[in-house]
């Protein structure tokens, strides 16, 4: 099962907020206070209050989240989060209205280095640490299909950029905003990786007025 807050006025087409790697659904607090609209902010699988797994993947977490949706949903999702919601929108075209995904990287045109393996830490951390090795390992492989499938997506999709402080390359980002069908990109000057932490107003400004409401 995932663990989930829900907040702001009930009705409407609801926002589900999905966090990076090693974070959780707290992260969307001050961007969900920014919204009028209901919000439904997920830990995803191993993270949280969610339930840890014995495996880990993205379409695993797409699963769980999928069972979240109701006919239709908006989806904003930041770095792993946002791989999560791209997989919903290409699966479930008429269930995603809008997407936002903030400073993802899309998977590599050409193979990476090879992942180092982690080891246990010696103190506990606040996620479960074997999801790791799987899910970076999946960020980091080429996926040709996932590029192809980018043209199934009906959903008006925003992508916001954390600039060039941020690891994210723009040229991808630019790539993959061209393969889907209604999408923009917005470039949020030296906000780096996390965006809506960095910059929240400007995220906010930038996302809130393309959500509008529900």
């Amino acid at each position: 099962m995932l663990a989930f807050r829900g907040t702001g006025p009930s009705g409407g087409v609801p926002v589900v907020l999905l966090h990076a790697l090693g974070s959780k659904a707290g992260t969307w607090d001050d961007f969900a206070a920014r919204l009028d609209r209901r919000v439904v902010a997920v830990d995803l699988p191993g993270h949280g209050d969610s339930v840890h797994a014995e495996s880990y993947s993205l379409e695993a977490m797409a699963d769980r989240v999928a069972e979240l949706l109701g006919d239709e949903a908006d989806l904003v999702g930041h770095s792993m989060g946002g791989r999560v919601a791209v997989l919903l929108a290409q699966r479930l075209p008429g269930r995603v209205r809008r997407l936002v995904v903030e400073d993802t990287p899309p998977p590599p045109v050409e193979a990476l280095e090879p992942w180092v393996p982690v080891q246990e830490p010696s103190a506990p951390l606040p996620f479960d640490w074997r999801l790791i090795d799987p899910i970076m390992t999946e960020l980091r492989t080429p996926d040709p299909a996932w590029w192809e499938r980018l043209g199934a997506i009906t959903a008006q999709t925003l992508l916001i950029s954390g600039g060039p402080s941020s690891h994210v390359g723009r040229e991808s980002l630019e790539r993959m905003c061209g393969l889907i069908p209604d999408c923009r990109l917005a470039v949020i000057e030296d906000a780096g990786h996390r965006v809506h932490g960095s910059r929240p107003e400007e995220f906010a400004a930038v996302a809130g007025e393309f959500l509008g409401q529900g």
